[in-house]
């Protein structure tokens, strides 16, 4: 009756992680990623080595090797940012992190630094993929738009059920 009792859908919507190219997960050169085996998300394709929070949230953990860390949304979603292809092997090497599990975070906080060009001479991918990782807990996750994005522009938008 007039959409008085329709369920309104609830969105969340994260910001980019860098400054770059955004693309679908099905553009990056992993199949762990491309195939969406840790769930739903988005990558950037980096233009500056300055990684930022895409949500307001918990940081669970910072991997020892700095190449990638987890954070818990205040909505919920378990979100894995991970910071080029295979850079664990790197050990740590040209990466910094200006954040250790257990800090809260804000969209657009800065979480990273990577020497991009350390990576690259290293011969790996520098893509950040983004990952929902509890994906199965919403309705949609997608991203929200391709191309050229600044830190914390719509990113990916999160549907719950």
């Amino acid at each position: 009756m007039f959409g008085l009792f329709k369920k309104k859908e609830k969105k969340h919507v994260l910001g980019a992680v860098a400054k770059g190219k955004a693309v679908p997960l099905s553009a990056v050169n992993d199949p762990t990623f491309s195939q969406a085996i840790l769930g739903e998300g988005a990558a950037v394709i980096p233009a500056e080595g300055k990684v930022y929070a895409p949500v307001d949230g918990k940081v669970e953990m910072v991997f020892e090797t700095l190449h990638a860390l987890s954070i818990t949304a205040d909505f919920g979603a378990e979100v894995l940012v991970h910071v080029g292809l295979d850079t664990v092997q790197m050990k740590g090497d040209g990466f910094e992190a200006h954040v250790a599990a257990g800090d809260q975070v804000k969209k657009g906080d800065l979480l990273l630094t990577v020497d991009l060009d350390k990576v690259k001479a290293a011969g790996y991918d520098t893509v950040i993929p983004v990952i929902i990782c509890n994906t199965s807990d919403y309705e949609k996750v997608e991203l929200t738009g391709a191309g050229e994005v600044a830190n914390g522009d719509d990113f990916i938008t999160v549907t719950e059920k």
